[in-house]
């Protein structure tokens, strides 16, 4: 009792922790990671392939701002003249990968005034448009054209229409005689297939492929996970099924589907045949031992008659001895009963299975049967009972209850007095009550009736209904109550007597007329 105490104890002080263990917050708790973990591991890789790109381009632009400065002396003293010349030179220069292009702005002209008249390697017209078109929307020829100073390093990335794309890398301009020149230096992206440039971190293949092992290691864990909470939640409503409905519906490992949980299932299986042999057990213990107690006392009493016989009247003492000897038998005969009906009510209620049952159709016959026993005893069993009423729980059971309820009313009735068996619906749950017009009970014992040896009855007043009350019969009936998820209380009557309330969950009417 201490350790349970403590672990309750704990696990209300620590309910967060104890919340913890659950697969359910556990999952969760993983979710939350694999979301949590991409988005950091994407900035922190982002940054680091921004970082790379940055420094490539750093690269290609000082390149091109290399080549740009040497072509610097060519340019000073072209004329117009020499412009169709001027593309040979520009191979020096240029690569297999490398571009070098020459706008002129001739003086005196208006607006941007740039026009392509060199360029090594050949370009196609369609290309030197598109370039062009580029650096007039970023507003390079614009400022050129007003100034014709200062170096532009930069990288503008685009598509050629002739396919593939292109990084203009630096843009220098020159100021001769002839107008302004704009040198200008660009490499081939195919020369950088692993750098990606121009595309978005999360485009490139290496992300991608990336994302997709992490994809389907995410479905994999939360397959695996979520399957395992499949197989422990068919496995607790098997338990459910089998506790309401016996074991025809199968065993653990017939349903499970999860190869780790085979032999779960298998110590599942033999644990339930263990129960059920457990009940088989004390049931037949039970009877042994009520048969083995019973005998000797039946001889012990026969033996008494005839010490009755010879005893004289005048031998108080003898007499005495006797009636103490007989009474002693009653009450062991008692214990006898007692002790079986302890057991056989052990033994159902860890066999019987639980199943929809019509209680009004159960408690009428119960009534009617037991009424029948009343007349000789000048008392009367009448029952008060509303139709259509199912509840969840074994007819075996609930038939304990209720006779351990009229006996215990019969036994503090007074002649000519009537017992009232009432049942009517509340909602979700079924409310039986067993009423008398006995004495009714202290306050105090209002719930201590319901534990075991304990009896509201005083002593020397005889229980009419048999045997001694050795204070039983309410704690049976209080302990099948809970094993149906029922509440039972006892509640003093006015003027005199006694109601036992009996609350039951009702069945589902769905498959109630199955069970009817």
């Amino acid at each position: 009792m201490l350790v349970s105490a403590t672990a309750g104890y704990l696990r209300h002080k620590l309910g967060f922790v104890w919340r913890l263990r659950s697969l359910r917050a556990k999952t969760s708790l993983l979710a939350f990671i694999f979301a949590l973990v991409p988005v950091f591991l994407y900035v922190q890789f982002q940054k680091a392939y921004q970082d790379s790109q940055d420094l490539l381009l750093q690269s290609v632009r000082d390149q091109g701002r290399v080549i740009s400065q040497s072509l610097l002396p060519l340019l000073e003293n072209a004329a117009i003249s020499d412009l169709p010349q001027l593309g040979q030179p520009l191979e020096r220069f240029a690569g297999k990968v490398t571009t070098i292009k020459l706008l002129l702005a001739p003086k005196g002209a208006d607006g941007d005034g740039f026009y392509y008249v060199a360029s090594w390697p050949a370009a196609a017209g369609n290309n030197l448009d598109a370039e062009r078109q580029l650096l007039a929307g970023q507003g390079v020829l614009d400022r050129l054209a007003q100034s014709c100073r200062g170096e532009m390093p930069f990288s503008l990335l685009y598509d050629r229409p002739t396919g593939g794309a292109e990084i203009v890398t630096a843009v220098t301009p020159l100021l001769t005689p002839a107008g302004c020149w704009a040198v200008v230096a660009s490499f081939s992206a195919e020369a950088f297939p692993g750098a990606h440039l121009g595309q978005p971190y999360w485009a490139t293949p290496t992300v991608q492929i990336a994302a997709a092992i992490y994809l389907a290691m995410v479905i994999i864990t939360f397959t695996t996970l979520l399957g395992i909470g499949g197989g422990l939640r068919r496995f607790a409503l098997l338990a459910r099924q089998i506790r309401e409905q016996g074991r025809t519906t199968g065993g653990f490992a017939a349903r499970n589907e999860i190869p780790e949980l085979a032999e779960v299932a298998a110590e599942f299986d033999r644990m339930v045949e263990a129960l059920h042999g457990s009940a088989a057990a004390i049931r037949r213990a039970a009877e042994d031992n009520a048969h083995a107690f019973k005998t000797p006392i039946a001889v012990i009493r026969q033996s008494l008659e005839p010490l009755r016989r010879v005893v004289s009247a005048d031998n108080q003492r003898l007499r005495r001895a006797i009636e103490r000897v007989d009474h002693s038998l009653d009450r062991l005969d008692g214990l006898v009963a007692s002790a079986r009906r302890l057991d056989e009510a052990t033994a159902d209620l860890v066999a019987e299975p639980r199943r929809p049952v019509d209680l009004p159709r159960l408690l009428g016959k119960l009534i009617e049967s037991r009424a029948a026993l009343l007349p000789g005893r000048d008392l009367r069993l009448r029952g008060e009972l509303s139709p259509g009423v199912y509840v969840l729980g074994s007819e075996a059971i609930i038939e304990t209850v209720i006779e351990n309820l009229i006996d215990n009313a019969a036994s503090f009735a007074p002649a000519g007095s009537e017992i009232l068996v009432r049942m009517r619906q509340e909602r979700d749950i079924a409310h039986i009550e067993v009423c008398d017009e006995g004495p009714g009970v202290l306050p105090a014992q209002l719930d201590q009736i319901f534990e075991r040896y304990f009896s509201a009855r005083r002593k020397g007043v005889p229980n009419p209904s048999g045997p001694e009350s050795f204070g039983i019969g309410l704690s049976i009936a209080r302990r099948n109550v809970e094993a149906m998820h029922g509440t039972v209380e006892a509640q003093n009557r006015i003027p005199h007597g006694l109601i036992i309330h009996i609350r039951l969950p009702l069945a589902r009417l769905s498959v109630a007329p199955r069970f009817a």
